[in-house]
């Protein structure tokens, strides 16, 4: 539906530049978005690759078994459907933790990872699960400590101090996760009470 949208705003912006007598402008506007896509993807790509490199080593060094063996207990209580043990957990852990430290790129693998093994878990069903539906709104909402995307971007912008986001973020994301829990929690609990 959403490549749909896009299409049909494309078209419209076309027929429109045309009408108005501005296709050199649109003509100008698609290549110099295209050319600071690609800046802007060479700038993140040497940030990125720093914190993923952190990342490693704070994997090597035990900090992210240590941070998950932390958030354990918390998202043991978050998703109390899946089994203490199950490989899903541990990709629920890794998701939050790279989410924690602004990596929604590295977080992505993880949380498909997620979803596949409580898709396995909900016995392959095309609906989705409880779990499921929180696992989605904490990764859409996700409190993160540093956002390292934020960062780069001011950073290639040339921002006096892109560093400047950091407390702000905390503080939005860490709202916006709570909120989405108490959301989800708030549907859970109404569609269990219209099921009984």
């Amino acid at each position: 539906m959403v490549n749909y949208i896009w299409v049909a705003m494309m078209v419209i912006g076309f027929i429109v530049a045309m009408f108005n007598g501005t296709m050199d402008k649109v003509n100008e506007a698609v290549f110099k978005g295209a050319e600071e896509a690609v800046t802007i993807s060479f700038a993140m790509i040497s940030i990125l690759v720093f914190w993923l490199g952190l990342m490693k080593i704070a994997e090597k060094g035990g900090l992210l078994v240590v941070l998950a063996n932390l958030f354990r207990p918390i998202v043991k209580r978050i998703f109390p459907d899946v089994p203490p043990e199950h490989p899903a957990l541990g990709y629920i852990l890794s998701n939050m933790v790279a989410n924690l430290f602004g990596l929604g790129n590295a977080a992505t693998p993880m949380g498909i990872k997620a979803m596949e093994q409580l898709k396995k878990i909900n016995g392959d069903k095309n609906e989705a699960s409880r779990s499921m539906i929180t696992l989605l709104a904490i990764n859409t909402s996700s409190i993160t400590l540093i956002p390292t995307t934020i960062i780069a971007i001011r950073m290639k912008f040339g921002s006096e101090s892109p560093t400047d986001i950091v407390g702000p973020t905390l503080i939005a994301t860490a709202f916006s996760t709570v909120g989405a829990l108490l959301i989800d929690r708030f549907f859970y609990y109404r569609s269990k009470k219209r099921r009984e």
